[in-house]
């Protein structure tokens, strides 16, 4: 990290940490921060749900959730970048504050709930986002919908022609309900109805499914016979927690999603238990509490085909991503690995 990201994320550290955030996305829009480009070498280069990825490390929904700063996102190292989560309507979230950063613990929690700017104004930017990146986009309902699992559709239908995935998010905590639509019968629905815009599309679209770290072994089978049956592409494992185990902040008790660094091994441990389930039928992504190269590393050796970042960026910066896509090579190297894909599940008995 260099002398003025540090100094720019010092200052940033001083005011709301939503605030702080809408200052770094116009750094990114005004060109304010570095842009290395893809970093890529022929260990990292790999290919998750027929889409090919200069390196696993991508950035996850919600630091962009309007699709405002697409190019600079894109040069800024991320093999892929999701955008989101978008609803058919305009929607404002929860009152604020709604975001806490919780430094002692280099965590974070918020309950945002699906504050976004609909997905009119979304499918517009990415009608016009670069096309030498892979951009997907987190599709979400709008919280006062009759038809929630139709949201998921009108949202695909709307933006689908300008994607190379989209994602299926029904694992946010911070929409009342929308996780009830994790149940076996209601994913099928929801899924089924998803498909059926897809195939709407002119061209053919990788669908995930993003679930959240607090599934039992009973849910987590279910999803697993759901994904399969649905034909899902990939699944994203996982979104924030509502548990709050081991924290020291004051803002511990708050309301929300957690995400960050306390999120790793539970996380972690739904990832190897899914791969296990699944048995490489159906790629994983691994999210939640990656801050280094090497836990990057340990979510790819668990089972994931590829991972992604936003909390841990909070407090490292968008160096970050350079140093975990450049320590993820070293590391497949020491371990005699020819690229990311013989890494996958290598070590996953160790977190089940």
């Amino acid at each position: 990290m260099s002398v003025l990201e540090k100094l720019g994320l010092a200052a940033l550290h001083r005011v709301d940490p939503e605030t702080a955030h809408g200052l770094a996305m116009r750094a990114l829009q005004t060109g304010l921060t570095t842009a290395p480009g893809p970093i890529t070498s022929n260990r990292l280069r790999t290919t998750v749900a027929g889409l090919a990825l200069p390196n696993p490390v991508g950035l996850a929904a919600g630091f962009d959730k309007n699709a405002e700063a697409l190019t600079p996102l894109s040069r800024a190292g991320f093999g892929f970048v999701e955008v989101g989560a978008a609803t058919p309507r305009p929607q404002p979230g929860n009152p604020r504050p709604r975001l806490f950063r919780l430094t002692e613990d280099r965590a974070a929690i918020n309950r945002f709930g699906f504050n976004n700017q609909g997905m009119e104004a979304i499918g517009a930017r990415l009608a016009k986002r670069p096309r030498d990146a892979v951009i997907g986009l987190n599709l979400g309902a709008n919280k006062d919908s009759a038809d929630r699992p139709g949201d998921f559709a009108s949202v695909l239908r709307h933006c689908g022609a300008h994607l190379d995935f989209a994602t299926v998010n029904v694992s946010s905590p911070n929409t009342e309900k929308l996780r009830d639509l994790q149940g076996k019968a209601a994913l099928a629905a929801l899924l089924g109805g998803v498909m059926e815009a897809r195939a709407e599309l002119a061209g053919p679209l990788p669908v995930f499914l993003k679930i959240a770290p607090d599934l039992d072994r009973a849910e987590l089978a279910d999803i697993a016979d759901v994904a399969r049956d649905a034909r899902v592409d990939a699944i994203i494992a996982t979104n924030t927690t509502l548990s709050r185990d081991g924290l020291q902040s004051p803002h511990r008790d708050q309301a929300g999603g957690l995400s960050g660094a306390p999120l790793f091994d539970r996380s972690t441990r739904v990832l190897a238990r899914l791969s296990a389930l699944l048995d490489s039928v159906i790629p994983l992504i691994g999210v939640g509490g990656i801050g280094n190269a090497e836990q990057a590393y340990a979510k790819i050796c668990a089972g994931a085909s590829a991972v992604q970042l936003y909390t841990a960026l909070v407090f490292g910066g968008l160096s970050l991503v350079g140093e975990i896509a450049t320590g993820l090579d070293r590391l497949l190297e020491r371990d005699g690995f020819g690229n990311v894909a013989e890494a996958i599940g290598s070590k996953r008995e160790d977190w089940l």
